[in-house]
């Protein structure tokens, strides 16, 4: 008999104020992964939806894999993700590395900046949420813009939503400038936030969609969940110093 896949559910951030079109596309975004999974049990769930978490795994059972819809591997996904399991009566359940983490994402990161570059003369803006409370998403980012930067020969600027230096700062820079978002959705902070901080700077430049909805996305998690990487029981491997 083949040996019984275990269930995985996918989880995000959701949008507190509305649930229900973050839910909706997180669902959306779940069915193109199990397309990849065939033999396994895929769902999803957000944060912002009452009980979601819970009723998920109450219905796919126990010994499953939860695969982080987030951006770094900071305390969401090292201790807050952890707990809600716990207090869901979870057993057995493995949180796994989250997409901002992946290699595969990174290389995708460059590939995007690339293919903008085509049509383009940059620079590149990357353009990510950040955090007051941990330098762990701004490490995150950093690490990727290095990326970029050695790889493509670019100038790339790195500017957040919630710390320094952001968006809405950004000095003038011309308008061949590429704007990236580094988010895994198409929430508040990718429709309203960006567009807003970057009307605030005199930004005249492209922005792109954002990174979590390229169609190489689907594959791109299903691939992770296979390698079923758990995410750092310490600090982020992308922490610095």
């Amino acid at each position: 008999m083949p040996a019984v896949l275990p269930p995985v559910l996918i989880v995000a951030h959701g949008q507190p104020s509305d649930p229900g079109p973050a839910a909706a596309e997180l669902a959306n975004l779940t069915a193109k992964v199990a397309a990849h999974l065939p033999s396994q049990t895929i769902a999803s769930a957000t944060l912002a939806e009452p009980d979601a978490l819970a009723k998920a795994i109450a219905k796919l059972g126990q010994g499953g894999l939860l695969f982080p819809l987030f951006m770094a591997g900071g305390w969401f996904t090292r201790t807050h993700l952890p707990a809600r399991l716990t207090a869901a009566g979870a057993q057995g359940w493995q949180v796994l590395e989250p997409l901002g983490c992946l290699a595969s994402l990174h290389a995708l990161t460059i590939k995007t900046a690339a293919e903008a570059l085509q049509t383009r003369a940059g620079p590149i803006i990357l353009a990510a949420h950040g955090s007051s409370k941990s330098s762990v998403p701004s490490d995150i980012a950093g690490h990727v813009a290095a990326k970029i930067r050695t790889e493509l020969g670019c100038e790339v600027h790195v500017a957040f939503i919630d710390q320094t230096p952001q968006l809405k700062d950004l000095p003038a820079i011309g308008d061949h400038a590429i704007c990236l978002p580094f988010f895994a959705a198409s929430g508040g902070h990718v429709t309203t936030d960006i567009p807003e901080a970057l009307a605030s700077a005199g930004f005249s430049g492209t922005l792109l969609a954002a990174l979590g909805l390229r169609l190489e996305i689907p594959a791109l998690i299903a691939e992770a969940i296979r390698a079923a990487s758990p995410v750092c029981t310490q600090d982020c491997r992308y922490k610095r110093g």
